[in-house]
């Protein structure tokens, strides 16, 4: 049986004294992940258990760090190697002639003091009818942690839980990330499809007609935009301190709107049974030409976050999710198939030079989605030829 991965963020309520040992098992484990680094970068040393060789001891000795602990920091190190190598492969930090592509290969990967920080099941206990954690600590082991989360959150963890555990500070702030997997359900035969659009001004419109306005988040991000601003004229320590937090709760707000989209959108397919279809936006940078004042908003938008959501949530119900091309999805008539600019004289409105059809512009260009999601279906779940 296939399973879904996902995380449970859980809020932990330590005392003081219990949050002043957290906070110092932290910047531990991180100074020795800091030192694992360096010794990686500079003897080239990418896999694991060459690496836990040459620092194990050292580690130990210097760091204050247990076993389990060391074996854990050496682990991070390696994780956070690979994925540099595979950013680097995959161009996203551009050629390798580019300046950001040269800084990054060039020093070895640096670690916050405050830096997330994995924990297996011999560091970490759950006692989860108490609602407690025991935890290892450079202090001693620390027993009889609170910790609070949504019921069905926590259904999930007692139920599924798997592997690590990462410990994050956030401020003055506790949690535990913990990864789970749940059976991954049969997707379902589609009666039809929901082709979703999205956009600026309108963050989702889909085929059936529903409009979710991006126009209040808008206004709280240009709002954030001129308090950041603010702040960084100041230039100040405690200036950036909080330009840091507005940047956190920027970014959780845009993810909430992000979750309420996508889950009213998965439930209205799973209710009547029909499956997803989203534009695929890789190279939207390439495609599209902006103004200046466009460019940052296009840059910072949480686009592709929305379609993430739809996927994972859309795996979760069994839903059928499909990515179609998204050439001239806002150009082209989805009544007589003409394609062209004049077809949307404006951009909220849609006018088909030929046949007359006309509408609001993000719904138009939902339908194509949808009706290109129609064949890609047939496509994929065709069988596959058998040999000659």
């Amino acid at each position: 049986m296939w399973r879904v991965k996902l995380v449970v963020q859980v809020k932990l309520l330590p005392t003081p004294e219990q949050a002043s040992a957290l906070e110092a098992t932290l910047r531990a484990c991180n100074r020795a992940a800091n030192f694992t680094s360096q010794v990686a970068f500079e003897k080239n040393l990418t896999e694991r258990n060459a690496l836990q060789r040459e620092v194990y001891i050292d580690v130990k000795a210097t760091f204050g760090l247990s076993a389990q602990p060391t074996v854990r920091v050496v682990k991070k190190v390696v994780d956070a190697y690979a994925a540099l190598r595979a950013s680097l492969q995959a161009r996203n930090l551009g050629e390798p002639t580019s300046q950001r592509y040269r800084k990054a290969a060039a020093s070895p990967i640096g670690f916050r003091p405050g830096a997330a920080q994995p924990f297996d099941d011999r560091c970490l206990s759950w006692q989860m009818d108490a609602r407690t954690v025991s935890i290892w600590t450079v202090d001693g082991r620390m027993k009889n942690i609170r910790f609070v989360g949504a019921a069905d959150q926590l259904k999930v963890l007692a139920e599924q839980r798997r592997g690590e555990s990462d410990l994050v500070q956030r401020g003055s702030k506790w949690f535990l990330i913990a990864t789970c997997e749940i059976p991954e359900p049969e997707v379902f035969e589609p009666v039809g499809f929901i082709g979703v659009d999205r956009g600026i001004v309108n963050l989702a419109t889909t085929s059936d007609g529903v409009n979710y306005q991006g126009r209040r988040l808008g206004r709280y991000r240009r709002w954030q935009a001129r308090k950041r601003a603010e702040l960084q004229a100041k230039g100040t320590r405690s200036a950036k301190r909080r330009l840091a937090l507005r940047a956190r709760r920027e970014q959780c707000h845009a993810t909430q709107v992000n979750h309420t989209i996508s889950k009213e959108i998965v439930a209205v397919a799973q209710r009547t049974g029909r499956g997803i279809a989203v534009e695929q936006l890789g190279g939207i940078r390439d495609r599209v030409r902006l103004r200046r004042d466009q460019r940052a908003t296009l840059s910072s938008w949480p686009f592709n976050q929305l379609g993430q959501h739809l996927a994972y949530k859309a795996k979760r119900a069994g839903v059928p999710f499909v990515e179609v091309d998204a050439a001239y999805t806002s150009q082209r008539c989805p009544r007589c198939g003409h394609t062209g600019r004049a077809n949307r004289p404006t951009r909220d409105h849609f006018a088909c030079r030929r046949c007359g059809l006309a509408g609001p512009a993000d719904v138009v260009a939902g339908v194509n989605v949808r009706d290109r999601a129609r064949s890609a279906w047939v496509f994929v779940t065709a069988p596959a030829p058998s040999p000659a």
